[in-house]
């Protein structure tokens, strides 16, 4: 109980500085408030349980908590706006040394056997894709872009990057090393540490840049694949909804308990 009372403090503590409503939606029975909603969504990832198994161990150990059905259906009506603030606030604000990367999460695949049985040979390649930024200073994930299908890690630069005003330098790896990334950059005032590739175009502003790279500096970079391998760790490498919506609800949970754990 100590430690569900710990995660009950940190989650209002952090609605109170959001400004998150009350009440999620201005219509309809006002029967619960929008924190416990997000104390029933976050104990699920933290504890990888079913919306079925959250709702009667929470209403057990005295919380009031909504049924499984209305937290299922409540995840898809949380706005992206209100995800993104939550997890910058469990960031915090001085984070000025950021990795961007990218990662998969396996959907929840049919067992061997059925593939077996079907006479499959090869299993489903389909994932879901997550884009991130991740602090090196203070080891926490700033922002994320969830795509349903695989797409190139320079299609989310630009989205990442407008939700973390205070970045003063930026590490990725080659897939990144884009003349628009480096523009960009140059323009905000960001120092990249990006590894060049080789056999490429070298353009005005990625010879700019590279005049400050630093190949020791570079490897500073590794530091957000460990970030991806603890928050998989904790809270499952698979994500078990079906539509868009509901899973980046999901994958921005697990950040954010991530986040408040570290706090």
């Amino acid at each position: 109980m100590k430690k569900e009372n710990k995660l009950v403090n940190k989650i209002k503590h952090l609605l109170t500085r959001a400004n998150a409503p009350k009440w999620l939606h201005h219509f309809g029975p006002k029967t619960y408030e929008f924190k416990q909603h997000i104390f029933a969504l976050l104990l699920k990832e933290v504890c990888r349980f079913s919306f079925r198994r959250v709702s009667n161990i929470l209403n057990a150990l005295g919380f009031e908590t909504p049924s499984y059905s209305a937290l299922c259906k409540i995840r898809k009506r949380i706005p992206i706006s209100v995800w993104n603030s939550l997890l910058k606030l469990t960031s915090g604000m001085n984070n000025f040394r950021i990795a961007i990367d990218g990662t998969g999460y396996s959907l929840s695949s049919p067992s061997s056997y059925y593939l077996q049985r079907i006479d499959r040979k090869k299993p489903v390649k389909r994932f879901v894709k997550l884009s991130a930024l991740f602090s090196l200073d203070s080891r926490k994930f700033t922002a994320l872009r969830i795509r349903a299908r695989p797409r190139h890690d320079i299609k989310d630069t630009n989205y990442l990057l407008k939700q973390n005003g205070s970045i003063k330098k930026l590490f990725g790896d080659s897939a990144y090393d884009a003349e628009s990334l480096h523009e960009y950059c140059f323009h905000k005032r960001i120092q990249t540490i990006i590894k060049p590739r080789k056999n490429v175009k070298r353009g005005l502003f990625r010879k700019k840049q590279m005049k400050k790279y630093s190949e020791k500096e570079y490897h500073r970079r590794s530091i957000i694949e460990s970030g991806f391998s603890s928050l998989k760790r904790k809270y499952g490498t698979l994500v078990l909804s079906k539509s868009l919506v509901a899973q980046r609800a999901e994958i921005y949970c697990k950040a954010i308990a991530y986040n408040l754990s570290l706090i």
